[in-house]
Parts: C-alpha cells; sequence; structure tokens
C-alpha cells in the first residue's frame, strides 16, 4: 500500500481505506455476476467464487441479490484480486495486447479481402489453415459488399483468423 493509505499513529490503513478496498472488491463481484457463464469461464476464477457468482446470477429478488453480492464481496478478500481485474481488463477489451491483437487480423482480413494471394502469407503463418475453406469466405464476402448485404462472411473470415491465431499465434508482427 501507499504510504497515505496509513495512518500516521499506527502504521496500519484506515479505516476508511479498508471500507474503500471493501467496496471496491464488492463492485468487482457485482461486474462478475452481469456476465455470461462463457465470459465467466474465460476468467480463471477459483471455484467458490465462480460457484456464489453463478448461485447469484439466479437470484432475482434485489434485497437477497444485493446480500448476494455483498458476500461474493466478502470471499474476495481472501484471493488475489489482480487475476481476475485482468481476466475482466481483457473481456472488455482494455487490453492493449488484445486490442492490438485484433487490430492486426482486422489488416489480415482486409489484406486478404483485397489480394488472394495473401492467402499465401496466411497460410505460412497457419499450416493449419484450410485454405479452400478461407477462400470460399472471401468470394462469398466480396459478392456479399457487391450485393450490399449483410456482412455474414466478412465476419466469419475474421472468426477463422481469430481461431488460427488462439491456436498459435506467430511472431511475425505482420
Amino acid at each position: 500500500m501507499q504510504e497515505e493509505d496509513f495512518t500516521e499513529s499506527t502504521g496500519r490503513p484506515s479505516k476508511t481505506k479498508k471500507k474503500e478496498a471493501m467496496h471496491e472488491l464488492r463492485d468487482l463481484g457485482a461486474e462478475l455476476v452481469e456476465l455470461s457463464v462463457g465470459q465467466l469461464k474465460r476468467i480463471n476464477l477459483p471455484e467458490n467464487i465462480y460457484e456464489t457468482v453463478r448461485e447469484c446470477q439466479k437470484i432475482t429478488a434485489h434485497g437477497a441479490r444485493r446480500r448476494q453480492i455483498a458476500y461474493l464481496g466478502k470471499l474476495m478478500r481472501g484471493v488475489d484480486d489482480e487475476p481476475i481485474r485482468a481476466g475482466l481488463a481483457l473481456l472488455r477489451g482494455e487490453s492493449s495486447a488484445e486490442t492490438a491483437r485484433l487490430h492486426r487480423l482486422e489488416r489480415f482480413r482486409t489484406r486478404l479481402l483485397e489480394d488472394e494471394t495473401f492467402l499465401s502469407e496466411i497460410a505460412a503463418l497457419w499450416p493449419q489453415v484450410d485454405q479452400q475453406h478461407l477462400r470460399q469466405l472471401r468470394r462469398n464476402a466480396l459478392k456479399e459488399q457487391e450485393a450490399n448485404k449483410p456482412p455474414k462472411n466478412f465476419r466469419a473470415i475474421f472468426q477463422v483468423l481469430q481461431e488460427l491465431d488462439r491456436e498459435g499465434t506467430p511472431d511475425v508482427s505482420e
């Protein structure tokens, strides 16, 4: 803790600082309760925290839900909250590394749509890519653009690139 977090006479955190920390953990717990099950699984939560969050998500009565969130905040005092905060930041897209990765994949998609020969560079980065499937998605995406249709295949290309990137991120920046 910083120096200002301690009272001058005892060297311990002040009651106000303790309460602020508890309220932060409660708010962090409330944020977890708002996530979907899939998002919760992406954050590495301790089992007791995960179960409490899931129980709280089932509660509809306002008062009971508020008490459960307070209990969740109390449980979170006993765990390291930094990995949880980092996981939430990643989900919110606040991570600069995650943002850079997504921008890189968007550039790959744009280059693929502009030039089909870029597919060979993608295959060099990710040998496991199904080139025929990606080529078909590219053709369909271009047809969608010409016909002013919803960009279903345009999005599908990005999803394929994202999946390839999750399986094995190359060290090449572009």
